[in-house]
């Protein structure tokens, strides 16, 4: 993989989508090299076999996209992911507790998200839907990210505000250097996937990744 393609995360998670959506997703990822297919968890085991043979790996989504269903529900869903054949779970942070102020919980949460992936060596990215926090709830949320050391912290669902340069650039001043940053919703340019690049985000989710590159 090279080039803007190699940082893109094809995404499709739309509700209504049938597996025919899926094999044409995958045989896009394949011919443009794209890093990776990003979809719900029902199609993971189709997605695994169709890009067995491939170099783009099977992202999928946990607690997506409200990120309040328990802690146990979560991580189950993480192991049922990998069996399935995912190689990176893209899972909701508990967005009610953050605002709760329930800081033990958060910490719990992101340990127990990082374990159960890292455990099978997968990654884990983590949804912070950062639109939607304070400036120091984001930095509280990236303390405890770097004490986890999760692989990549990513900026939204697409559900409660899009990417933006500036969020991008706040968790870049936040996360240690270890840490990757994945800025997802709303992005549907060129200009706009290269300018988040340019701010600091080493992962480009997005619908629109034909018209992008």
């Amino acid at each position: 993989m090279s080039g803007l393609a190699g940082l893109i995360d094809h995404t499709l998670l739309k509700s209504n989508i049938d597996k025919q959506q899926i094999e044409n997703l995958c045989a896009d990822a394949i011919e443009n090299e794209f890093a990776a297919v990003c979809i719900p968890p029902y199609y993971v085991s189709n997605a695994a076999s169709l890009l067995k043979d491939s170099n783009v790996k099977v992202a999928t989504v946990i607690g997506f996209p409200m990120g309040y269903a328990t802690l146990f529900a979560k991580v189950e869903e993480i192991k049922r992911a990998i069996q399935d054949g995912a190689d990176e779970i893209d899972a909701v942070l508990n967005i009610s507790a953050v605002k709760d102020g329930s800081w033990n919980y958060v910490t719990n949460e992101i340990q127990s998200f990082t374990r159960a992936a890292h455990l099978k060596g997968k990654i884990l990215k983590l949804i912070i839907e950062a639109a939607v926090l304070t400036d120091e709830q984001v930095r509280k949320v990236c303390e405890i990210a770097n004490t986890e050391k999760v692989d990549f912290v990513k900026t939204s669902t697409g559900y409660n505000g899009g990417a933006t340069t500036e969020m991008v650039s706040q968790l870049k001043e936040y996360l240690n250097d270890s840490i990757k940053i994945k800025a997802s919703g709303g992005i549907r340019t060129k200009a706009q996937a290269i300018s988040l690049i340019d701010a600091g985000a080493q992962r480009i989710g997005t619908s629109a990744s034909k018209d992008i590159i």
